[in-house]
């Protein structure tokens, strides 16, 4: 290297804790924000160029720099997405955090080149607000980040050791790859779309409508349809409520035979105050202060297997499925059937 070149690197030495302050500002920066906007990423990562690295720069192309700072990369940082169109939302993110260099920032997604894809970052040249030094920030998929690694360890990029025929397979994979990146995005937003209906049909009442899956029996339980029988039930022994899970009664609504969100709602309004009859039984002689935001929709399944037949061998099912297999269930459900029992509870043969 020539002297302009050691006088570059002798600088690189002297502000070497400046870069690494930065690091630390940036990645502290990003995080923050990143959790701020709800924003979940694959992974953050950053680099200070090695002394090592900087002299090889310098050694092709020193003449280029005036000065340490034309170095814009010297700090570098990465984000590293699960969406395409997280990389634009970060970005925009970005460009509220930090002054961006937009001359010599690039969006090499926009460059369309047939072998583009692993290398289709968004790159900007960013400065920290209170510090003189530059700094990258890439923005990429979580794919696009993949292919550019596994490129950069088979050597693709120079195309000269690598016959034609690996080459048309790579870029045959890469279009598939980059089909990939744009249907996991299409996908998140059409199912986003499709809560979000989902969410307005069970606001107005439309249940029928609502096929009955995960996300459409969350949004029903976001309305809390068993709020008011759990209500009458603590109010048997004037008891506290304690607030638990309900997802896993999906199972036993998809078993019950219910097909929609409608299926579900007039099975409950069918057996609920059988439900409230079978909590007086199992509440009334004792002193229990404490029940389960369970124990409403629990007592309404038990009384539309009972009804319909199911009789003791479709309570242990039940308990099997809620409280997962365990030597217990049997004996749960025959206390149980005895408690029906005991109410006359239509289609049970009388307690002997």
């Amino acid at each position: 290297m020539d002297l302009h070149c050691e006088m570059i690197l002798e600088e690189y030495r002297e502000q070497l804790p400046v870069f690494q302050e930065m690091q630390t500002e940036v990645l502290r920066t990003l995080r923050e924000a990143l959790e701020r906007n709800g924003l979940i990423v694959t992974a953050i990562e950053s680099r200070i160029k090695t002394e090592q690295s900087l002299s090889g720069k310098l050694a092709l192309k020193g003449a280029k720099y005036a000065t340490l700072s034309d170095i814009t990369d010297i700090l570098g940082a990465r984000i590293i997405t699960f969406y395409t169109d997280d990389v634009d939302r970060i970005a925009s993110m970005a460009e509220q955090l930090f002054e961006i260099d937009w001359d010599n920032s690039v969006d090499k997604r926009r460059l369309h080149q047939l072998d583009s894809f692993g290398y289709n970052s968004l790159h900007y040249i960013c400065r920290l607000p209170g510090y003189d030094f530059r700094f990258e920030l890439q923005l990429r998929t979580t794919l696009q980040h993949a292919w550019a690694a596994i490129n950069h360890d088979t050597g693709y990029k120079t195309g000269v050791e690598i016959p034609r025929e690996y080459l048309r397979r790579i870029n045959r994979l890469a279009g598939l790859l980059e089909l990939a990146d744009d249907e996991f995005s299409h996908i998140r937003t059409e199912i986003a779309d499709y809560r979000r209906r989902v969410s307005q049909l069970v606001q107005n009442g439309r249940l029928d409508d609502v096929l009955l899956d995960g996300d459409t029996f969350t949004s029903y339980l976001q309305a809390r349809p068993f709020d008011a029988l759990n209500r009458r039930i603590a109010a048997i022994n004037q008891a506290e409520i304690q607030e638990v899970p309900l997802i896993h009664y999906l199972r036993v609504f998809l078993a019950l035979g219910c097909k929609t969100l409608g299926d579900v709602q007039r099975l409950v309004h069918q057996y609920q105050e059988d439900a409230y009859r079978l909590a007086r039984h199992q509440l009334g002689n004792t002193d229990l202060d404490i029940i389960s935001s369970s124990v409403g929709v629990q007592n309404i399944c038990i009384v539309c297997i009972l009804s319909t037949g199911g009789g003791r061998l479709g309570l242990v099912r039940f308990f099997d499925a809620i409280n997962g297999h365990n030597s217990q269930n049997d004996a749960i459900a025959d206390l149980t059937f005895r408690q029906a029992q005991k109410m006359q509870m239509t289609g049970l043969p009388p307690e002997s």
